[in-house]
């Protein structure tokens, strides 16, 4: 209740062979009113430790899922 895990893609050319990688990370995020659902594409900022794994605080969901 009231956390959200956020997964972070990022995509970037390998210098030296010019392939595309693919790298993630997960976080958790705390979301105050449970607005988030899975799939949104939101917006988070880092913020003081909330809990053991929480250093971030959900800001706007940008996108719903469809």
């Amino acid at each position: 209740d009231k956390t959200i895990t956020v997964r972070i893609d990022v995509a970037r050319r390998h210098p030296t062979y010019e392939k595309i990688v693919r790298s993630s990370n997960t976080l958790h995020a705390h979301d105050e009113r449970n607005e988030a659902n899975e799939g949104d594409l939101v917006r988070i900022v880092e913020t003081r430790p909330i809990s053991r794994s929480k250093r971030w605080r959900l800001v706007e969901v940008l996108e719903k899922a469809k």
